[in-house]
């Protein structure tokens, strides 16, 4: 069966949040330790830029668009998040899914979408890059796990509209 990319909708948080849980154990994903709960999940996120891939049933993959700020100026810059479970890497889905959040987030007004990647993870900036996002520099030192001083690689994409005068 061919996957599909949907919004996610409640009865998806169990799978949802299982991906995110082996995100954690990587330790190369986030600083989080612990999955949060369903409704903090849901408050820092916008309710229509929250995107899985579904196989036979199955969750393999979510992506969401976080808020950066309350500032109205703001209003059209978010964060993604990208989870992909591991035994559904390497088949594009990836690649897929953060296309899809693209093309939904510009559909709800966002025009700048960034991305704060662990060094480390390699396959997460390869497929920003890949998405059309750029790296704008390093924040060193950004935040401690396990008693280390982590860096993030920030990185960037603007919709195609950004400066068009209307």
């Amino acid at each position: 069966m061919k996957f599909i990319i949907r919004q996610m909708i409640p009865s998806d948080w169990g799978q949802v949040k299982e991906i995110y849980e082996e995100g954690i154990k990587t330790k190369n994903a986030t600083f989080e330790t612990i999955a949060p709960s369903y409704e903090k999940w849901m408050g820092s996120a916008h309710p229509g830029c929250h995107l899985i891939v579904e196989e036979d049933f199955q969750v393999l993959a979510w992506a969401k668009v976080l808020y950066t700020s309350a500032r109205p100026v703001y209003a059209g810059v978010g964060e993604v998040s990208i989870y992909v479970h591991p035994k559904a890497k390497g088949r594009g889905i990836g690649k897929h899914l953060l296309s899809e959040l693209i093309l939904v987030s510009e559909q709800q007004g966002f025009w700048t979408l960034k991305a704060s990647i662990f060094p480390e993870n390699e396959s997460s900036i390869q497929l920003h890059k890949k998405c059309g996002f750029r790296i704008l520099g390093i924040h060193e030192k950004i935040g401690e796990m396990d008693g280390v001083w982590r860096d993030n690689i920030i990185m960037e994409r603007r919709s195609d509209s950004v400066g068009v005068d209307k």
